[in-house]
């Protein structure tokens, strides 16, 4: 097996999409009107839009409804990153070291999902992270 993407719904996904572009530093590949996705080395993130739910089951997924997942970037500089982002996103919280070995911030995307800005600083996360 091979993880493939995460997919997000999107009501707004012109602006689901802009807000990833910027966080991600990266211009998402539209493969379709109502979908789109940023590819990167370890991992896609694709959003489509409310309207693509019809097409697999209706009511299936509902869009600004997340409360269980994070989406996860390791970055090179969580304080320059968040710096540049928290005027214009909603904060979580502000950069922090964490239990696990890693500095991290939190934001919210335009829809609510939370998006987790990272690095590796411990012994054993950098170790954990080495690899990926």
């Amino acid at each position: 097996m091979k993880f493939a993407s995460t997919r997000l719904i999107a009501r707004d996904i012109k602006a689901m999409v802009a807000f990833y572009e910027r966080v991600m530093g990266q211009t998402a590949d539209w493969l379709a009107p109502q979908f789109a996705e940023i590819v990167t080395p370890a991992a896609t993130l694709a959003i489509g839009s409310a309207e693509t739910v019809a097409i697999f089951q209706p009511g299936s997924c509902e869009p600004a409804a997340n409360r269980t997942a994070i989406i996860e970037l390791m970055v090179d500089d969580v304080d320059a990153l968040f710096d540049q982002l928290k005027d214009s996103v909603t904060i979580v919280h502000e950069p922090k070291m964490m239990p696990w070995g890693n500095q991290a911030a939190m934001i919210r995307d335009p829809e609510g999902t939370i998006v987790a800005l990272f690095k590796p600083v411990s012994d054993a996360a950098i170790e954990r992270f080495g690899n990926r």
